[in-house]
């Protein structure tokens, strides 16, 4: 990284930028997914089968626009440069947000969640592109840990703002939450435009070639880092979309359940810095596999507590099981980052988001229909069925790693 030209932001600035823009953007995300199923089926508790399916297609819409796209924000960042795809992703989701505001037609929620997508996978090929390339090996764990735990804590905080408004408002008002959302957006926008001055100059690398950068991004050693990713946002994009309505209809009030997903957000803050750190100095692989771990303990859990009802042990189980997860992120962000390059880096980063969003894709489709199919035996099929992929996964990294074709970090 080299040192700041005349007037240029100092290095920790872009890195700023970018963390207070994740912070924003996912809040907004986060507030409009508690609310989303329930603003489809026009109303917040007990959906029914046909309104489960129909949330979970529209829901759908958003990780398809994503995947499908994701590429090409990642090649345009790489060769217009980051903020410019960021901010043009950032203004793109707030006008998205205000037509969803407008109305509940379901032709054009769909539209707009497909082009929500989109914007989504500009921002994030163009964030992550940022953190790897102002941070060296030695502590990228560390800062792709801070960028995880904004990432997460606006996640967290913004979906349990979103629950919390559900419970206080009627149903009929929730289009104002998602003006609630387009409203952070700007304000994400401009800070982090302000924050970032002297850092929006344009990359134009001399022998820039598409076919290049993506045949590069899908390597054998890229696959084994991110697809675990798949399979990981198969289980957390539809525990997102359908936690709330679910909640209401068991008799737990929203803004009580607001407040559990809020505080524990808090944590994300001092434990994702803290994992990045332990990959640094631990391996991204060993953390990567302590999160898989996590995971795998996680639905083992939810699994007893459908089985049994509520037993605080199994509670228990399940928070100390995703404790373990979070250590997910930050060591495979920076195991990604270890192997891009300058010319494909925002490219080879947005796999990472495809690979998140076809997983959303799938695992709303796919638990959907084994609940709507099985019931209760269809939801222990899903779980056991992400936990066996994972597993497969994590094992498969680790054959790489013997193998010595990657770093053993």
């Amino acid at each position: 990284m080299g040192e700041p030209g005349p007037g240029a932001a100092s290095p920790e600035a872009p890195l700023r930028a970018v963390f207070v823009a994740t912070f924003f953007i996912r809040f907004a995300f986060g507030i409009t997914v508690a609310v989303f199923a329930s603003y489809i089926a026009g109303r917040s508790a007990g959906l029914s089968g046909g309104d489960v399916g129909t949330a979970g297609w529209v829901s759908a819409l958003a990780p398809i626009g994503e995947f499908t796209t994701v590429l090409f924000s990642g090649a345009a960042a790489d060769r217009w440069g980051r903020f410019p795809v960021l901010f043009a992703g950032m203004g793109g989701a707030a006008v998205v947000l205000a037509v969803v505001a407008s109305g509940r037609q379901l032709l054009t929620l769909g539209v707009a969640n497909l082009t929500f997508g989109i914007a989504s996978g500009a921002i994030l090929a163009a964030s992550l592109a940022v953190v790897a390339e102002h941070s060296g090996a030695g502590e990228r764990g560390y800062e792709m840990g801070r960028f995880d735990a904004m990432n997460l804590f606006g996640w967290v905080s913004g979906f349990a703002f979103g629950l919390g408004l559900e419970d206080l408002m009627p149903n009929a008002q929730l289009g104002s939450v998602f003006l609630a959302g387009a409203a952070a957006l700007l304000v994400g926008l401009l800070t982090a435009g302000l924050l970032s001055r002297g850092e929006r100059r344009p990359h134009r690398p001399t022998a820039f070639s598409f076919r290049r950068v993506v045949r590069s991004a899908f390597r054998s050693t890229v696959l084994v880092v991110t697809l675990p990713w798949l399979v990981i946002y198969a289980l957390v994009g539809t525990a997102l979309v359908f936690l709330g309505p679910s909640a209401s209809a068991l008799g737990i009030r929203t803004s009580y359940l607001a407040l559990a997903v809020g505080g524990g957000g808090a944590l994300l803050v001092v434990s994702q810095p803290l994992f990045g750190r332990m990959a640094d100095r631990l391996g991204r692989t060993r953390m990567m596999t302590a999160g898989a771990v996590g995971f795998i303990l996680t639905m083992l859990f939810a699994s007893l507590l459908a089985a049994f009802g509520f037993h605080w042990v199994l509670v228990a189980g399940i928070g100390a099981s995703i404790l373990l997860a979070l250590a997910y992120g930050p060591a495979a962000l920076a195991a990604l980052a270890d192997l891009t390059v300058e010319l494909s880096r925002a490219t080879t980063m947005a796999i990472y988001s495809l690979t998140i969003s076809l997983g959303m894709f799938v695992g709303l489709i796919a638990s959907t229909g084994l609940v709507a199919r099985f019931g209760t035996p269809g939801l222990y099929l899903y779980f056991g069925s992400i936990a066996g992929i994972l597993g497969l996964l994590t094992a498969l990294r680790w054959r790489e790693v013997a193998r010595a074709t990657i770093p053993v970090r």
